[in-house]
């Protein structure tokens, strides 16, 4: 169970759970929850046995952006010297599947967090958007590039420069999301993609998130050539064997890890 201040973190059945816990300020970013979702799975991607987490808030949001009262003060070199928002970085590297299941608001740096994600399942009271225009700034947790990624130029481009929230149902038409299910039914859903992606063996499961993250950082040849070595790398596992083996004996597989 939980060790953390901000964030509760439990697991079982090779599935994490991780809820950000600041629901009175809609569970606002601050540095404290930016190093204990850092840390957390940190520590999920050196357990071996967690294949896969979600990670959700509690209350009505599931992060409703930055916290505005911690960065106000703040001058450009604190922002420069600390490298503010850095620590996200470490979070955007796990190497394990990362379910968003996003309950209400996704705005600003909470809406950055879900598209750091590998899968956004939004309840259909879902909001997201990237508003920090109207605070004088711009996204700075790598909303601009992955929003741009995600949806297009043109859908980003208003969502950064109005600062307008979408619905749950925009963002499935926009391609922002994986699905969007009724609220609730938000947590069974992300718990059973969750249970079926843990099902497998964790050498492919990371093998297949590293190569559709690379698919959006290289040419169509580069990212072939990348997913071919990746492929033919896991025939030198036990568990390309054995699925296999098993697919031709009709029978579940039993796969190790290894």
């Amino acid at each position: 169970m939980s060790t953390y201040d901000t964030i509760t973190f439990e697991h079982s059945n090779r599935i994490a759970l991780v809820t950000i816990n600041r629901p009175d300020s809609l569970n606002a970013l601050n540095q404290k929850v930016m190093a204990e979702v850092a840390d957390v799975f940190a520590r999920i991607d050196r357990d071996k046995d967690i294949a896969v987490s979600v990670l959700t808030g509690e209350g009505r949001a599931f992060a409703a952006g930055a916290d505005i009262k911690e960065m106000q003060p703040q001058s450009f070199s604190d922002m420069y010297v600390e490298d503010f928002f850095g620590l996200w970085d470490r979070f955007a590297a796990c190497r394990k599947p990362v379910i968003a299941a996003v309950n209400g608001f996704a705005l600003g740096g909470g809406c950055e967090l879900a598209m750091m994600c590998d899968m956004i399942i939004a309840s259909d009271k879902a909001k997201f958007g990237q508003p920090e225009i109207k605070l004088g700034v711009t996204p700075g947790m790598g909303g601009s590039i992955r929003l741009t990624k995600a949806v297009g130029k043109a859908k980003a481009m208003d969502m950064v420069l109005t600062g307008r929230m979408i619905d749950a149902a925009e963002a499935d038409r926009i391609g922002l999301v994986s699905r969007v299910v009724e609220h609730d039914t938000l947590m069974d859903t992300a718990m059973a993609a969750a249970k079926e992606i843990a099902g497998y063996s964790i050498p492919s499961i990371m093998a297949a998130k590293e190569m559709v993250g690379r698919a959006l950082e290289v040419s169509t040849a580069e990212g072939v050539k990348f997913e071919r070595r990746l492929f033919q790398g896991l025939f030198g596992t036990a568990d390309q064997r054995e699925g296999m083996a098993a697919f031709a004996q009709k029978r579940a597989p039993k796969f190790r890890d290894a």
